[in-house]
């Protein structure tokens, strides 16, 4: 196995699911309650927003995770994102002049998924340099 895709640790694992745990809980309990019809105007947002909470401690994992990595790991992540960044820039801009035309206009939620999946493409790219 390549030493930049080295075995995820433990602690790592840990703390992403946990995160990622209680995003499902709140992202669940939070559609919830604004189907109640109970919230509207302020407070609606508010309970809307309250899923980004444990998005904060699932980007505090990853970053601690990226603290962990030595310097060949850290250069294929920076090559992976680099990748990542530029490819979801040029994709998303592209899509926006395609709305301009009358394409269907796409969610914000689309662009994550677009970014999550050209990092691991990035990353495969970058780390076959380095075999």
């Amino acid at each position: 196995m390549l030493k930049c895709f080295s075995p995820i640790p433990r602690r790592y694992l840990v703390e992403l699911g946990a995160a990622m745990l209680v995003y499902a809980l709140v992202l669940c309990t939070s559609i919830f309650l604004l189907k109640t019809g109970h919230f509207d105007g302020p407070s609606a947002t508010l309970v809307a927003l309250l899923p980004t909470l444990p998005c904060i401690a699932a980007c505090w994992a990853i970053l601690r995770q990226f603290r962990r990595l030595d310097e060949l790991q850290m250069r294929v992540q920076l090559e992976a994102l680099g990748f990542a960044f530029a490819g979801t820039a040029l994709l998303t801009f592209s899509y926006g002049f395609l709305e301009g035309v009358g394409w269907r206009p796409l969610s914000m939620f689309t662009v994550w998924p677009v970014m999550a999946g050209l990092w691991v493409i990035g990353g495969v790219i970058a780390a076959r340099r380095y075999r």
